[in-house]
């Protein structure tokens, strides 16, 4: 007979009706894996087809109203639509009498803390920023990507345990963020996640105009170990010609991207030049391999990927 201590039923919060503003690829997930833990989704706002037909996969039988409408029916409000919107639309429902005292809500913008809802605090609503750090696909997918995964967490003090409560109901898991961190916080996210995607995609590009046919299958084992040892070690994870100071392969690679793909040669440099610095200060490069990199790479920023080791000379930009 297991003896694990079970939770006890009263630590859970009371089942809530649940509604959501912006049926993008978020709210209707989110909004999806709470009904899993017990609450019920009562209504949803979106305007495009796309928000609508997503709304209908992950939120069968539940009504599309307007924004109004969708706090009159609910104790717990999913603000998600794009940063930018979100100042407005929170001034807009709170001056027309929307929020009601003690209505949960929140958003989940990871740019924004807790403060934006001051407008609905000030009508009486509990204000929660709960923002998953996942990507969303607007199908049923990203519903149980939601288990483990990581919600950058702001509210103020009081709402602690109610915010904690919900991220675990759905699956994730709760990291407080500073209200004045939560800038710094989202750009790290946009970092590593948004450009990976940019990045993949360019390579994949590549490798198709090198002809591989399955770019995709060449790149996921690659990728896939880059990642893991990424989080695994750091810095001390970084492998490949830069790295390495192979300053004539870096020069082969600018001036081939330049014929062939000139629209990625900005990008390859920038990188270049910061996994440069970042081995040169965990001692993977070694100084006197890196003059020449360096210059191979301020002389492909130029418009001139020039052989390593003859930057400085007479005539030379740099």
């Amino acid at each position: 007979m297991s003896t694990a201590q079970q939770p006890d039923p009263r630590d859970r919060p009371a089942r809530l009706a649940v509604g959501v503003v912006g049926a993008g690829r978020v709210g209707p997930a989110l909004a999806a894996s709470l009904q899993l833990a017990g609450h019920r989704p009562v209504a949803v706002s979106g305007v495009s087809d796309a928000s609508r037909r997503r709304a209908a996969l992950l939120l069968p039988d539940v009504p599309v109203l307007p924004p109004a409408e969708v706090l009159q029916r609910s104790d717990l409000v999913l603000l998600t639509v794009p940063d930018d919107a979100l100042p407005g639309l929170v001034e807009g429902l709170a001056e027309t009498g929307a929020v009601r005292p003690g209505q949960l809500i929140v958003h989940t913008s990871g740019r924004y803390g807790a403060k934006v809802l001051d407008p609905a605090l000030r009508a009486g609503g509990l204000p929660l920023a709960l923002h998953p750090a996942m990507t969303f696909t607007g199908s049923p997918v990203d519903v149980q990507r939601l288990a483990g995964c990581s919600f950058g967490v702001t509210a103020p003090d009081e709402l602690r345990l109610a915010a904690e409560a919900l991220v675990i109901e759905m699956g994730g898991e709760p990291e407080w963020i500073a209200e004045e961190s939560r800038p710094l916080y989202h750009a790290a996210l946009a970092l590593g996640a948004n450009h990976l995607v940019t990045l993949v995609a360019q390579s994949m590009e590549l490798l198709r105009t090198a002809g591989v046919e399955a770019p995709d299958r060449m790149l996921g084992p690659l990728l896939g170990a880059a990642l893991d040892n990424a989080l695994r070690s750091g810095d001390g994870a970084l492998t490949g010609p830069v790295a390495r100071g192979d300053a004539g392969t870096v020069a082969a690679h600018v001036a081939e991207l330049r014929e062939h793909a000139p629209q990625t040669v900005a990008g390859y440099l920038a990188m270049a030049r910061a996994t440069a610095d970042r081995a040169l200060a965990h001692g993977l490069l070694k100084p006197e391999l890196a003059e020449d990199l360096l210059g191979v790479l301020a002389d492909g920023a130029h418009g001139n990927p020039g052989a390593p080791g003859t930057h400085g000379t007479e005539g030379d930009a740099g």
